[in-house]
């Protein structure tokens, strides 16, 4: 496989960036990745529970695999109008104030406005704010500023906004020319591109695989039950293909492939893990076995959902998780490598 692959993966994984998708925002991200498979050739639906399931095709239906990733994101949801016309925000999934703060912000009305923001620390001028330094960072503490001359509740009101809208994130999406990728997100909207790329390989060589492959790209991922949804009929095996950890304690690095033997749900299926290493190997991928102290993924739900498959869960290293994430073209290709030597094309 050519490195190419791993550029396209990442170009696609910054165009899908760019679409505004917290849980439950998510229609918009989700028409895009079917329309970007099904460009591809490969049949692409909508699921009810408005994820995208994807048939990359292959001969071998009573041993399928389901590789996994998702298009949620973390983000925010109105939870209060407040008579300043600032707006207090709850989270969704695990987006923390401290990651968030001094960030812009897009709140999407269902009326189809988009009214620009930040979110920031009540009373957020250092010259005036004694306390600004002490003051413990979280949703209550903590407010959207809107780019609008409202303030009262009324005036917020009149814009559109209503408790309940989406609140979206400034993702800052970068590409170096040393090829680190910057941004919010990567989790898991880089995965999607790398599932992409693998798509664009199969059909750039004309390749069909000897067993049956489906991916499911999810929508509710970063609130824990994604993975639970339709399962094709034949699944024997499923692959989260998500964020690899990088940090203290750990041996991946944005440039490698993380292969995870253990995160907060338990063991993977030592088989499987022992399958993915193998893979690695053969392709001469650089490649890291981590246990994650502070993990869960798609499969995970798949499993709990009740599917009797077995499970594993890779994906290129990303430092700062769940804050401005960064990763390495050269850690998308070697995760390119592993899902090539996995399916044996």
């Amino acid at each position: 496989m050519e490195r190419n692959y791993a550029e396209y993966a990442a170009a696609k994984a910054v165009e899908l960036i760019g679409i505004d998708s917290p849980t439950g925002y998510t229609k918009e991200a989700a028409s895009w990745v079917k329309e970007a498979f099904s460009s591809l050739g490969f049949p692409a639906e909508i699921t009810k529970k408005g994820g995208v399931l994807i048939d990359l095709g292959g001969n071998d239906a009573d041993d399928a695999l389901l590789l996994e990733a998702h298009a949620d994101t973390l983000g925010a949801m109105v939870a209060e109008i407040k008579g300043n016309g600032r707006l207090r925000v709850t989270p969704l999934g695990g987006m923390r104030a401290e990651n968030g703060e001094a960030e812009n912000v897009r709140v999407r009305t269902r009326g189809g406005r988009v009214i620009s923001g930040t979110l920031q620390l009540v009373n957020a001028s250092v010259h005036v704010n004694g306390a600004y330094g002490d003051t413990k960072r979280s949703f209550d503490t903590t407010e959207v500023v809107l780019d609008e001359d409202v303030n009262d509740a009324a005036g917020v009101r009149a814009l559109g906004i209503e408790v309940g809208d989406a609140v979206c994130f400034d993702p800052r999406a970068l590409i170096t020319e040393s090829g680190y990728i910057k941004s919010r997100f990567l989790d898991d909207k880089l995965s999607v591109g790398i599932l992409l790329g693998l798509a664009k390989y199969m059909k750039d060589g004309g390749i069909v695989p000897e067993r049956k492959v489906f991916v499911h790209v999810t929508v509710y991922e970063e609130v824990g039950h994604g993975g639970a949804g339709p399962v094709p009929a034949g699944v024997t095996e499923a692959i989260s293909v998500d964020m690899g950890c990088v940090g203290e304690g750990l041996t991946c690095t944005e440039k490698t492939v993380s292969i995870c033997a253990k995160d907060s749900g338990g063991p993977y299926s030592y088989e499987v893990v022992g399958k993915l290493i193998d893979a690695a190997k053969k392709e001469g991928a650089s490649y890291a076995v981590d246990v994650y102290p502070h993990y869960g993924s798609d499969v995970e739900a798949t499993l709990s959902s009740g599917a009797d498959i077995r499970h594993g869960l890779i994906g290129s290293g990303v430092y700062a998780s769940h804050g401005y994430e960064r990763s390495h073209i050269e850690g998308v290709f070697n995760t390119l490598k592993v899902l090539k030597g996995y399916l044996n094309i």
